[in-house]
């Protein structure tokens, strides 16, 4: 049992949050269809940027300040801290190649996050709660209003896109770790907390595990958007 003020995962706040991702993601689906004028689509789109980033970037430089500076916390070197930015540029231009990173990261990596939360700070309102949740929840939400709300695809070259992507940072990160002896993006271990990576062997077994795992579902995600004939926009 946890701390009376602190998070527990499938404590009452964890449900709740989890109600959260599926009733905003509805929202913002129903939202974008119903936009018919693409001016007002347009606008809507560019507002909720313009709120990923009014909330995400305050806090990133809060993260920076001497009293909360960690090497291993305050850089933005986790995926979901990729995410948001990404986030935030497609839903502004709809440039396929971002909004392909948004539907593979914000549909399968960021709700891992919220499923199996890395995350032992106190619960809510702390900063640290709202910051972890706001900023996955932004994204998962983004994710549905562009693919399913705007239309927008996923396709074989914003998979491979995706992969690309994905794989650099992941090399990249590590070669990080390794020199300042962080553990951004969990590459260099496992998190404490119980996840999916557990089922994939030790280190560095499961990152090649959860490489392939990873790029398997990611295929089967695409696959069955690439067979529609109907008009859509890809990404």
């Amino acid at each position: 049992m946890g701390s009376p003020d602190r998070f527990v995962p499938y404590g009452p706040s964890h449900w709740v949050l989890m109600a959260l991702i599926v009733v905003g993601a509805v929202a913002f689906v129903v939202a974008g269809r119903r936009l018919r004028d693409p001016r007002v689509a347009v606008l809507f789109a560019r507002t909720l940027a313009v709120v990923v980033l009014l909330f995400n970037v305050p806090l990133l430089v809060y993260r920076q300040l001497p009293a909360q500076w960690d090497v291993g916390e305050s850089l933005p070197l986790h995926l979901c801290d990729l995410a948001w930015a990404v986030a935030a540029l497609a839903l502004w231009t709809r440039q396929p190649l971002a909004c392909a990173l948004v539907y593979y990261w914000g549909l399968t990596l960021t709700p891992q996050a919220l499923i199996t939360p890395a995350f032992d700070a106190p619960d809510f309102p702390h900063v640290d709660f709202i910051e972890f949740w706001g900023q996955h929840l932004l994204v998962i939400w983004t994710a549905a209003y562009l693919t399913w709300g705007v239309g927008v695809r996923p396709s074989w070259r914003g998979y491979r896109f995706a992969a690309v992507v994905t794989l650099g940072w992941g090399a990249a990160v590590l070669a990080f770790n390794s020199w300042a002896g962080t553990n951004y993006g969990f590459v260099s271990r496992k998190p404490d907390n119980p996840s999916l990576l557990d089922l994939m062997g030790g280190w560095p077994w499961y990152l090649g595990v959860a490489a392939v795992a990873g790029l398997a579902a990611w295929a089967l995600l695409t696959w069955p958007w690439t067979r529609r004939s109907a008009s859509r926009i890809p990404c």
